[in-house]
């Protein structure tokens, strides 16, 4: 039997104490667009293996590289999501995030693009930034 690393699980509860951090850091990641945890429709955010793995890279990113909140931000903000989705010249043209480059595409409102229509947690450009070292992995696919 495969399980989906992507399957939210853990409640923000126990993902904090599976992670060694608390429920305010949590809800901090997420509104400072590092994170996008699943939301049930009473809203009770969960979390999956998957969404662990990120949050020990900001960890790490913070802990030991010593870069801030706002610099990982920036970092995610660099990522050329266009060119993940394969977005069309119009759609670059209606994108906030194509002339933006302080918050990640995912913290972005999308409105007349191809993004307008899609769950951020589920998009490529999101869900392919899960740990430390996917980001160079993807990024060298794209430059070569």
């Amino acid at each position: 039997m495969t399980i989906d690393s992507n399957n939210p699980i853990y409640t923000i509860s126990n993902a904090a104490k599976l992670l060694d951090i608390s429920v305010h850091t949590l809800r901090m990641y997420e509104r400072e667009g590092l994170l996008i945890p699943f939301r049930k429709n009473s809203n009770q955010r969960l979390y999956s293996d998957k969404d662990l793995e990120r949050v020990k890279c900001i960890k790490k990113t913070i802990n030991e590289d010593k870069i801030n909140i706002e610099g990982i931000r920036r970092v995610l903000a660099l990522i050329p999501c266009w060119s993940i989705i394969k977005c069309s010249s119009e759609d670059k043209k209606n994108c906030e995030f194509f002339s933006s480059y302080n918050k990640p595409c995912w913290m972005l409102n999308h409105k007349n693009n191809t993004c307008q229509d899609k769950d951020c947690r589920d998009c490529e450009v999101y869900q392919s930034f899960g740990n430390c070292a996917s980001i160079k992995e993807k990024l060298k696919t794209l430059l070569i």
